[in-house]
């Protein structure tokens, strides 16, 4: 054999090693187009009173990938920007995005005019796709970015045709995959921007065909195309990275009938039909659990309760638990390496609090993934010790778009840096201790507020809470404690002062204690500190101030 590679196949270079001839991958659009040939007649997607089989969704995404490139001239790599709620076109334009060769860019619908200009302006959006509903969204995107020139609307609007014509004029035409490299984007996934503007972190296509096959493995195993997958989030983010896995295995999707999260409808279509799985995030799971909904349907169909975004804490674990039985499934992850760091199986949720239910763990390395604890200066701690969580693996995206500043801080020896601090112990199970951010330091101790929170939380007046570090001129910072309690229980800072009470060391207790009707929480139904933080600006509460026992 040549020591040279050859124009076709891999060769050998003179030291021995292989020399890659091509990193030709399959286009992630080739997903639909597998399960349309394989379960053509089956259900594809559920939308309200509307259903579609995967020979009809695969039409409609072939005659809008047509469109895209024939009519609207978009050409591989492009930026597609789509700001619209949960719809079928929405979850078409992912595959008819994927099949042009071209880049996703899903917005979180539920951000202001201005803040989608700048996912707009930054990404590089030539065109958008946006729900008639958000003509002001387009109006501002239009203003801000002179390289965004093309809009289609869904539904009747000013600012662009209608999708669902332009499928309908493009009936009976197909495009084939464009020819795509491991390498090459097919997904900006924007960061919620919880230190700053949102960041876009660049997915591709051969970093996702390992991600789907992880999620089959580590999250929901053996799942084929009789299974049924309801959404209760976004598609933008980590919904729309399920259903994708979904659509890998020809398993039906159902969209919530409206945007309005609907507890009882979400139930009744659980058992209406036989739904197998879901993802969402703890809050949620929370909800769903705590709502009388939950007693009035069967969801004895449930194989697969998938949450992640942040830890569940552990009073709500168990309750989830004792209301629809061993199917949690915990991942942590962020966009970043696409929810692939740590899995915990449902063999691992245990309602008893004996050392086998490794409480407060968010779980194992998931295939192919690695996990080091690590210090400030990049060296692995030590069994136990607390340090930044930091990850390797095929699941780890390619970086920020244009973002050198945030690719220089968030990568060090080839790790990622997920910003996350924790502990591993000796079985490799993965702790977290809380986000840098949230850390504060009180008479010169380290306070990780999620220890605190989870005691507080077995307090049975007590929904939720979220403990800040404010400004203190005695102690440098001090905990402020954050409270909602559930309807009908009474509880004051007192109360909750007594029961800390030996619970956790003197330094680490708050030293205030406020309530408040509802906790502000993220477009995705997670507990924003961020905005508490700003709230508790609004109120004057980041002033210093003398301790005391606030109601």
């Amino acid at each position: 054999m040549s020591d040279t590679a050859s124009s076709s196949g891999s060769g050998i270079d003179p030291k021995g090693g292989v020399v890659p001839c091509s990193t030709r991958v399959m286009n992630l659009a080739t997903f639909l187009s597998q399960a349309a040939r394989r379960v053509s007649d089956n259900v594809s997607l559920v939308w309200g009173d509307r259903q579609w089989s995967w020979r009809e969704t695969e039409a409609r995404v072939n005659a809008m990938a047509h469109a895209l490139v024939h009519e609207f001239g978009v050409q591989k790599g492009d930026r597609v920007l789509v700001q619209s709620a949960n719809c079928n076109q929405m979850f078409e334009s992912m595959f008819a995005t994927f099949r042009a060769g071209a880049v996703w860019v899903p917005t979180n619908f539920r951000q202001t005019p201005d803040e989608v200009a700048y996912l707009a302006q930054s990404s590089g959006a030539s065109l958008m796709i946006c729900q008639a509903g958000f003509a002001a969204h387009a109006e501002a995107c239009a203003k801000t970015s002179p390289a965004l020139t093309k809009f289609i609307a869904i539904g009747d609007a000013a600012f662009g045709e209608d999708y669902d014509a332009i499928v309908a004029r493009n009936e009976g035409q197909t495009l084939a995959p464009v020819a795509v490299d491991r390498d090459d984007p097919c997904w900006y996934f924007y960061t919620s921007g919880t230190t700053g503007r949102p960041k876009a972190a660049v997915l591709t296509h051969g970093q996702m065909a390992f991600v789907i096959n992880n999620h089959h493995c580590d999250l929901f195993p053996g799942i084929t195309s009789d299974d049924r997958s309801i959404v209760v989030a976004p598609l933008s983010h980590g919904a729309g990275v399920h259903q994708l896995t979904q659509v890998a295995r020809g398993a039906t999707t159902i969209l919530m009938p409206t945007e309005r999260m609907d507890i009882d409808a979400l139930w009744r279509l659980v058992a209406e039909w036989r739904v197998t799985n879901l993802f969402t995030v703890p809050t949620i799971v929370k909800m769903l659990v705590e709502d009388p909904a939950v007693d009035r349907y069967d969801h004895s169909s449930l194989r697969y309760v998938i949450y992640a975004g942040a830890p569940m804490y552990r009073e709500d674990q168990k309750r989830a638990l004792q209301k629809l039985g061993k199917v949690l499934v915990q991942y942590f992850g962020l966009g970043e390496v696409t929810g692939a760091i740590t899995v915990l199986p449902p063999v691992m949720h245990s309602l008893e609090d004996g050392e086998a239910a490794r409480i407060g763990t968010c779980g194992f390395e998931r295939t192919g993934m690695q996990v080091q604890i690590q210090n400030e200066q990049g060296e692995e701690v030590a069994q136990g010790e607390t340090g930044e969580i930091c990850a390797i693996g095929p699941a780890v995206f390619a970086g920020y778009y244009q973002n050198p500043e945030a690719n220089a801080k968030s990568f060090r020896n080839g790790w990622f840096r997920t910003g996350d601090l924790g502990h591993m112990d000796a079985q490799g199970f993965v702790y977290i201790t809380g986000r840098q951010s949230d850390m504060y330091i009180s008479g010169g101790s380290n306070v990780y507020p999620r220890e605190i929170e989870e005691k507080l939380l077995q307090h049975p007046a007590v929904g939720e809470v979220a403990i800040l570090g404010v400004p203190d001129p005695v102690w440098g910072e001090v905990g402020v404690a954050v409270c909602v309690l559930r309807p009908g229980e009474r509880a004051d800072a007192a109360e909750l002062a007594a029961f800390l009470d030996g619970k956790v060391s003197r330094y680490k207790l708050p030293k205030r204690y406020l309530f408040w009707d509802e906790m502000p929480k993220s477009a995705y139904g997670k507990i924003a500190k961020k905005l508490i933080r700003e709230e508790l600006d609004k109120r004057g509460e980041l002033d210093p101030q003398p301790a005391r026992l606030s109601a």
